[in-house]
């Protein structure tokens, strides 16, 4: 694969287990895989492109009743370069939270601004938390398939950093009020 993309190894992962549509594909990704990872229709549908060019995937007209419906399918190519990647000790784990960003420079605003940015950002943790805890709940049943095992293992890691992040705005919000009463 000559230019790699986490896009197209996303959308790889998801073909090696079931044939899809685009729109399939941006459902997934808005589903649990969002917690974690972002894709647009924007970046959705020109990685399809590339990846049938380079004979990773090919699509098929599933058509019916006058709608286009156009479902791709993962080939033994494409599933050697998903498992390239798997194998390749390398991986970008950057963290981009805007909320933090925001925080940062927080100090040319009013106080009252970054406490109300804090409160954002924890309540968005806090029902995304409750998504998590619901996934972790259903896949506990299923265990004994081995994929659930490994979506478990990730819907873990995510409500244990989230209740993290929940330990940490609480912090920061007592720091920030104790500061700004100049108790």
């Amino acid at each position: 694969m000559a230019r790699e993309k986490k896009i197209d190894m996303v959308i790889l992962g998801l073909l090696s287990h079931e044939d899809l549509t685009g729109y399939d594909i941006k459902k997934r990704i808005d589903g649990a895989i969002s917690f974690f990872w972002k894709g647009s229709f924007g970046n959705i549908y020109p990685a399809l492109k590339e990846l049938e060019a380079q004979a990773l995937i090919t699509k098929s007209d599933t058509s019916s009743g006058g709608r286009e419906r156009i479902t791709y399918h993962i080939t033994g190519e494409g599933k050697r370069a998903l498992a390239g990647w798997l194998s390749n000790e390398q991986a970008g784990n950057e963290l981009r939270y805007e909320t933090l960003l925001k925080l940062f420079f927080g100090g040319t605003q009013d106080k009252k601004v970054t406490l109300r940015n804090i409160e954002l950002f924890e309540e968005q943790i806090r029902n995304d938390l409750k998504i998590l805890k619901g996934y972790a709940n259903t896949l506990e049943q299923n265990l004994d398939e081995e994929d659930h095992m490994y979506y478990y293992l990730t819907v873990t890691f995510g409500i244990e950093s989230y209740e993290a992040y929940l330990k940490w705005c609480a912090k920061a919000v007592k720091m920030l009020r104790k500061e700004r009463t100049g108790s």
